[in-house]
């Protein structure tokens, strides 16, 4: 007879596994993570998590929280899906995000914009240098075709099917999952306008830390970009850390660095004057 034939067998052996840590999972209390950031107390951390290949995670911010990802083995592909954690229907505008600000490629001092010309993300430090705004996830087609099935139960899972677990999780459905960014991934816009992916591996331990300017739901999805030549699922952790942190100041250099920024810093500002 197996632990788990009977109820009670049942009970002792679920209640046994706890304290169990794997490679891949929540840290709770996330006071509890053994590594965290430089200069950041135990006692501010909100989000500790390693998500796995393939994995998703999502997770509610406050205002001023930093949000560090961390390549652990040089080989992860963050997908980032964020909405307004008070009005959702406000979510992330990756088109925005670019023309907004000149610049088809996103780095330290860079804003992620939403769809209400607001900033949701300012970009603190980027340890990497190959991030994607153009190409969006990967769905059960496209895993199909490169690698034989795609959905969430299998060996393969998509980011766009990954998302719609995660977004669920804050009562939004599918058709809430809007174009994504995909960090540490990177595509090169040539001079005839084709794109040259960057999709490594790279070096472990590249990391970026973000800034959230305003209080967001953000998912993310950890599964082998869109545009991924290789024909094996290639892909490896993802680490997550959040912590509690000021909101911006006034005189923030990157709040202050372009015309079009601080309006978009003014626009959240004026929404948070209550």
């Amino acid at each position: 007879m197996s632990d788990t034939a009977n109820p009670y067998a049942a009970q002792a052996h679920a209640r046994a596994m706890a304290g169990t840590q794997v490679e891949a999972m929540p840290t709770l209390p996330a006071s509890a993570a053994s590594d965290l950031p430089a200069g950041v107390s135990s006692a501010d951390m909100v989000w500790a998590e390693t998500i796995a290949p393939g994995g998703y995670g999502a997770k509610r911010l406050d205002r001023g929280a930093r949000l560090q990802l961390t390549d652990v083995a040089g080989d992860a592909c963050a997908s980032m899906l964020i909405f307004n954690a008070e009005r959702p229907i406000e979510r992330l505008n990756v088109a925005d995000t670019l023309k907004v600000q000149w610049n088809a490629y996103l780095g330290a001092g860079k804003l992620v914009l939403s769809d209400m010309g607001k900033v949701m993300f300012s970009v603190l430090e980027d340890g990497a240098g190959t991030h994607d705004a153009f190409c969006g996830a990967s769905n059960l087609a496209t895993n199909a075709a490169k690698y034989g099935t795609g959905d969430n139960w299998g060996p393969h899972p998509n980011a766009r099917d990954r998302f719609s677990l995660g977004v669920a999780k804050f009562g939004l459905a599918r058709r809430d999952i809007h174009p994504c960014l995909n960090w540490f991934k990177g595509v090169k816009v040539e001079e005839d306008g084709s794109l040259t992916p960057q999709h490594g591996p790279f070096v472990p331990g590249r990391s970026l830390t973000l800034r959230a300017e305003m209080d967001l739901i953000v998912v993310l999805a950890n599964c082998p970009h869109v545009l991924d030549s290789r024909p094996d699922y290639s892909v490896t952790p993802l680490r997550v850390a959040a912590w509690r942190g000021p909101v911006t100041l006034l005189e923030d250099p990157i709040r202050n660095a372009t015309p079009e920024g601080l309006r978009a810093f003014l626009n959240v500002e004026a929404e948070y004057s209550r």
